[in-house]
């Protein structure tokens, strides 16, 4: 199956309703998720338009996982955790089907701060595979996780 819908025939973009397959599913998460796009500009592009700096972090994987250990939680930036792991998750989506497609970046998104239109992804390396376990912290079902074979680093 190709799923670079949004580059295909109409036929092909009909097959991925946005409004209603996505939008009106999810509307308040997106919201959540646009609004971290703005916080994260205003923290790491303060003063330049709201743009996805591709180069500035590129380890979707492993922050999707730091994140998702405090799912639930707001970070120190007052964000949901969550909302922290939907947005990595969607870059992710976003390079893999880039590389995958050999799609152009998407208009708001950067490279090195030059026009996206000079540039094609460039896919990051991926991490070795790595085993996981979960630690219970109390009886309220917080958790935490860390690498097997890593020592638990509690706050």
């Amino acid at each position: 199956m190709n799923d670079a819908f949004l580059h295909g025939d109409a036929s092909a973009r009909k097959q991925a309703p946005m409004a209603e397959g996505l939008l009106f599913y999810f509307p308040d998460a997106l919201a959540a998720v646009a609004n971290l796009s703005k916080v994260g500009n205003d923290q790491h592009n303060p003063g330049q338009p709201l743009h996805h700096a591709r180069g500035k972090s590129t380890d979707h994987a492993d922050c999707i996982m730091r994140h998702l250990a405090h799912a639930g939680r707001l970070d120190k930036d007052g964000v949901r955790e969550t909302t922290k792991v939907a947005w990595r998750a969607l870059a992710l989506l976003q390079n893999e089907l880039e590389e995958a497609y050999n799609l152009p970046l998407p208009r708001n998104a950067k490279i090195d701060d030059k026009p996206t239109e000079q540039h094609h992804a460039v896919e990051a390396p991926m991490p070795p595979p790595c085993d996981f376990v979960v630690h219970p912290l109390n009886a309220q079902g917080d958790f935490t996780i860390s690498p097997v074979g890593m020592p638990l680093i509690q706050n």
